[in-house]
């Protein structure tokens, strides 16, 4: 395996891809450590403590509609990407090491042996304060959404469709052991494009963030971390409800 002093942690995913191909072009080699994904059932259990199983059969019944979405559109959306040098699969030479979980004693022992300058959190699970004490480097999370304002799930849509079109973007922070609560490093906002919808926001998000993570990877390496603060309150969101979602796609034009 090549040696890097760059590790991504992830569960994987074409948006993660493009921005890890991005890195590899311009910064040498990336790798990456692939955590399983959480089981599903957990992660609604989980949630359904914290919101009420109302709320999260209304959740689950989103992810359904738009997972069935993007079965169907999905050639649209690729093409609609495909001009803007997205690199959405692995390399051939791309170095990978399987884990089970980020938030476990093998991620720690795991970047204890590659000796990294600087690791990029990307679509992982939330590392606790054990594990993030555990990691001697600096530790970054790109998000897919403004912070602090938009932290936790789908930071795109909720700033579409809240009627805060301005603060579509992403985030790349320093990690602590809340959810995207960390000291901002870069943000970057644009537009989604005509027949852009939840089930591709990330990657155009993505298609939009891959200078932010190039800069602040540099900085990481370079030794020259400069966290910004923000007067955006603080607020964290989850899968919209279908009734929500079907209600705002109807009325705003906002899928």
């Amino acid at each position: 395996m090549t040696q890097s002093q760059i590790v991504v942690v992830t569960a994987g995913g074409p948006h993660v891809w493009a921005i890890v191909n991005a890195l590899r072009d311009r910064l040498g080699p990336v790798t990456v450590i692939m955590e399983e994904p959480e089981s599903k059932r957990r992660l609604l259990q989980n949630r359904a403590r914290k919101l009420g199983w109302i709320s999260v059969i209304g959740q689950l019944g989103t992810m359904v509609f738009t997972r069935l979405r993007k079965r169907f559109l999905s050639g649209r959306h690729a093409e609609s990407l495909a001009d803007e040098g997205l690199a959405l699969k692995p390399a051939d030479d791309q170095a990978i090491v399987n884990i089970g979980s980020a938030n476990s004693p093998e991620l720690v022992e795991t970047i204890a042996r590659l000796k990294p300058a600087v690791v990029l959190l990307n679509g992982c699970r939330l590392l606790s304060r054990q594990t993030l004490d555990g990691i001697a480097c600096p530790v970054l999370n790109y998000h897919a959404g403004i912070t602090p304002k938009y932290r936790g799930m789908n930071g795109g849509y909720w700033a579409l469709a809240t009627g805060d079109a301005e603060n579509f973007g992403a985030t790349v922070h320093l990690v602590d052991a809340g959810v995207d609560t960390g000291e901002i490093l870069y943000q970057v906002r644009g537009r989604p494009e005509p027949g852009d919808n939840l089930s591709n926001y990330a990657l155009r998000l993505a298609s939009l963030s891959r200078g932010i993570c190039i800069d602040a990877v540099s900085d990481a390496l370079a030794g020259k971390l400069r966290p910004k603060t923000t007067a955006l309150p603080s607020i964290q969101w989850y899968h919209p409800t279908v009734w929500f979602y079907l209600w705002t796609g109807v009325t705003k034009g906002v899928w």
